[in-house]
Formats: structure tokens, sequence, C-alpha cells
């Protein structure tokens, strides 16, 4: 007679095992699937996420869940328990028809787009939109019910377990008092700064050759993943077969690298969890939050590091061509440019949190039915005004329609992108106390120190602890936006 957290265990492999097919499929949807096949893509995708919904949400994995509270389990195996408890609860809540519409039309609104948004289509994206958000309101409204608070706090909670939006609210309203004016400082700063912008074009294949050299030098394992292209950026995938995109624009190459940084940062965290509870939610990365703070190490802390960049600068030159922008310092100095600009993922480090600020306010009064669809242009030409101080009258392509998110539903998930720039600054900060000479070790090409550090604090930990012990356990304190502020204050200014 096996234990109830045996079956348990048997039970959430069988689970990951399908959650693997899901991701290689929704990955080949991105990258490599033909037009015609969307349809018939989605509603399998669909019919594997009402099969999953159905495996979790027997009614014996709720029994062998109380019966597993009564065993001997050690440490891990309580953590382990207390996800599955967790992830059986979410599904619970919802009927597998909601499941079902909600991932058929997630999947029709995202394919859609990829043909809206070059053609600036808006009438069309909001009439797919709008079925995405009525569906995203009824879950958020059982979760809500459930649980015992705000619609939009039900959703955050899907992404960052223990988080609100009041605490949301602090973090932000702090945000929005001085950021504003270390903004328009940097920008003063570096407008009396001579930088040459590089001559293109820059041939689609070069580009991918560089963004294969820096992940190959960020330590990536091309054994356990690869990269491809994509309409929007993403890592995808499993832990043993990570699949990670980019896209390109053979006028310029610096937003091209930077993603392939960024969602190397990604892959690095995935290829790390602990292989030894390998098909269990302990196993799992710990939250939405921490992943991002992974990428954003890699992107802000690691990639526009001047010791970092004086190692890509030659790599670029050998794959790009030689010319006087592309020489070391001008390279450095063109990749810590400030410069408010409309898209987010291109965005500088100063000013990325207001976009991800601008996305927050919209989706929970979106979510909360404060505002509806048709809103959404109004409200972002708004925001974008009045914290960037640009311009996106009637250009939704570059406005309200640039990110891949709302497509399915994911709303709750924009908040993590800025606490994970929070929680990359604090981790850095304490990389740096653990290594003094960290910098000058990244420029003699030293970066196993870095990875190994992560490695220790981070990656090897999985879903063991909470975000919040999981932070205090590695730098000796809860999340500290102070971090951030000095972290920006000491590069910029």
């Amino acid at each position: 007679m096996s234990s109830a957290y045996a079956r348990l265990t048997h039970t959430f492999l069988r689970l990951s095992r399908f959650g693997h097919l899901s991701a290689i499929a929704g990955w080949d949807m991105q990258t490599m699937m033909p037009a015609g096949g969307s349809r018939a893509r989605g509603e399998a995708l669909a019919e594997l996420s009402v099969l999953r919904h159905e495996i979790l949400t027997a009614p014996q994995v709720g029994e062998w869940l109380q019966q597993a509270q009564q065993e001997e389990l050690d440490d891990v195996e309580r953590a382990d328990l207390h996800e599955m408890q967790r992830s059986w609860q979410q599904a619970s809540l919802l009927p597998a028809s909601l499941v079902e519409a909600k991932a058929l039309a997630g999947s029709r609104c995202e394919h859609a787009w990829r043909q809206q948004r070059p053609a600036n289509d808006w009438q069309g994206f909001a009439a797919n939109l709008q079925e995405v958000v009525k569906l995203s309101r009824e879950e958020a409204e059982i979760r809500a019910q459930a649980n015992g608070c705000s619609r939009y706090d039900a959703l955050l909670d899907l992404y960052e377990p223990g988080m609100t939006s009041a605490m949301l609210d602090r973090t932000f309203g702090d945000l929005k008092q001085w950021l504003p004016d270390l903004l328009q400082r940097v920008v003063d700063k570096q407008a009396t700064e001579q930088v040459q912008r590089p001559d293109g074009p820059f041939p689609q294949a070069a580009q991918q050759q560089l963004g294969l050299a820096v992940m190959k030098l960020l330590g990536f394992d091309f054994n356990a993943g690869r990269l491809d292209i994509s309409a929007h950026p993403f890592c995808g995938g499993v832990p043993e077969d990570v699949r990670i995109t980019t896209r390109y624009n053979e006028a310029e190459f610096i937003s091209a690298m930077m993603g392939v940084i960024h969602e190397t940062g990604h892959a690095r965290y995935e290829q790390n969890l602990p292989k030894q509870w390998a098909g269990r939610p302990v196993a799992l990365a710990r939250s939405t939050a921490i992943h991002e703070s992974q990428s954003l190490f890699f992107e802000k802390q690691l990639g526009r590091n001047p010791a970092f960049l004086s190692l890509v600068q030659p790599l670029a030159v050998q794959l790009l061509g030689d010319q006087p922008a592309l020489a070391a310092d001008n390279f450095i100095a063109l990749n810590q440019r400030v410069k408010p600009g409309l898209i987010r993922v291109d965005a500088d480090e100063v000013s990325y949190p207001a976009h991800v600020i601008l996305r927050y306010e919209i989706e929970r009064a979106l979510v909360a039915g404060e505002i509806e669809v048709e809103d959404i242009p109004a409200l972002w030409q708004e925001k974008m005004q009045a914290l960037l101080g640009l311009d996106t009258t009637g250009d939704f392509r570059n406005g309200c329609m640039q990110d891949i998110h709302w497509t399915d539903g994911a709303f709750g998930y924009f908040p993590t992108y800025t606490l994970g720039a929070m929680y990359a600054a604090q981790l850095f900060q304490a990389l740096q106390r653990a290594l003094p000479q960290v910098n000058e070790m990244i420029r003699q090409g030293e970066l196993q120190p870095v990875f190994d550090w992560l490695q220790q604090n981070i990656w090897q930990h999985g879903s063991r602890f909470s975000t919040r012990q999981l932070i205090e356990n590695a730098t000796g304190e809860d999340l500290n936006p102070a971090h951030f502020r000095k972290h920006l204050e000491q590069r910029y200014l």
C-alpha cells in the first residue's frame, strides 16, 4: 500500500509530462507553425489543459492531500505538499468548461494579434480581447469569492503568491514619487554627452551569431535548449529543453541582443532548477517575480554593466563589422542610453518601471470592471503622456497592442517585471558584499563565481521556500526597493 504522498507524486509527475507537451506545442505555435494550423493547435492545447485540469481536480486528489498531511514527511516533502495543495485549490475553483473556453479564446486572440498588430488594427484586436477579458473576469470573480479578496488580487496571487495590490500601490507609489525626477536628471546629463549611433544594416544572421555567442558567455546549456525567432521574445519549454526566442530589426542590433540576454537569464534559472526533485511542484521556479529577477539580473545588472559590456564589445565588432560606434567606450554608452520610448521591451532600465506601472493601473481597472476594452487606448495615451511625456494617439501598434500578455488573459503578470527589477538590484548588492571584486572578475571574463552564487542562493531551491524567505536567505532582508533606486543613481548619475 503506497502512501498518499507517493500517489500524489505520481499524479503530479503525470501532470508535469503533459505540461511538457503543452509547453513545446505552445513554443512551436509561436515560432514554426504555419498560420493555417492555428485553429487545430488551439483546440489541441485547450483539450490538453482540460485533461490536466481533470487529473488535478479528481476527487481522490483532495483525499490524498488530506491523508498526506498526517504522514511523516521531511522539509522538502512538506514544501512539495504545500505547492500541491495550492495547485489543487486553484484548479478546483474553476469548472473545466471555463478552462477550455479561456484557452480557446486566448489562442484565438494571440494568433490574430500577430497580423493585427503590424496592421495597427485596434478594432479587430479589441473584438477578440473583449472575450478574453469577459472570461478572465469570470475566473477572477470565482477566485475572489473563494479567497475573500479583490478580483485583481486573486489573479495577481497566481503569479506572485502573497502579493497584493495594496502592497504594490505602496511600492509603486513610492517609485512614482522619485522616478520622474531621476529620469529627467539622467536625460539632461546624457544630453551633454556625445554618443555615436551605429550604422546599419545589421544582417539577421550576424545578429543571430552575436546572440549565440553571448548566450555561450552566459553559460547557456545548448544541449538542453535553443534560440529561435518569434513575434515577441519569450522563454518557454521545460528545464530539460528550454526554448528562448528574440525578434530582429536589421536597422539596429541592441534590442535583439538585450532580448537574448534577458531570456537567457530565464533559461539559466530553468536549466538549474533542482533535478533531483524533477516532476514535482517543489522543483518549479518560485514565482514570476523571482523568474523576472533572474532575467533582469542578466539583462540589467550584468548585461548593461560596463565590465560585462567590455566582454561583448569585441564579439560585436567581430560579428557585425568594425566601425567607430562600436569602439569600447561608445559601445558601453550606447547600451546605457536613457531615452523614454514607446516600446516596453526596448526600454532602458530607468524608464522601464513607468511602462509597468501604466499597464498595472490599466489592467487592474479592467479586471475590476471599472473600465472596458474600448477605454484602453485613451487611458494608455493619457498615462503615457503623464509618465513618459510621449504621444500614442492612433498608434495602437506601438501603444496598447505591443504586448502579448493580455491576449491570453495573463492579467496580474506585469507588476512582476518591476518587482523582478527590484529583486535583481537587491541580489546584485548582496553578491557584491559576498564577492567585493565581482566587477573585476566579470571584466576578466570570470563569470562562473556569479553563476555559482545564483545557484547557491536562488536556482537550487526551486519552490522550497516562499518568495520572502528565499530573498531573506539570499540578501538578509525582505524586498527593499531602496536597492533599486541606489543602483539607478550609481549607474546613471
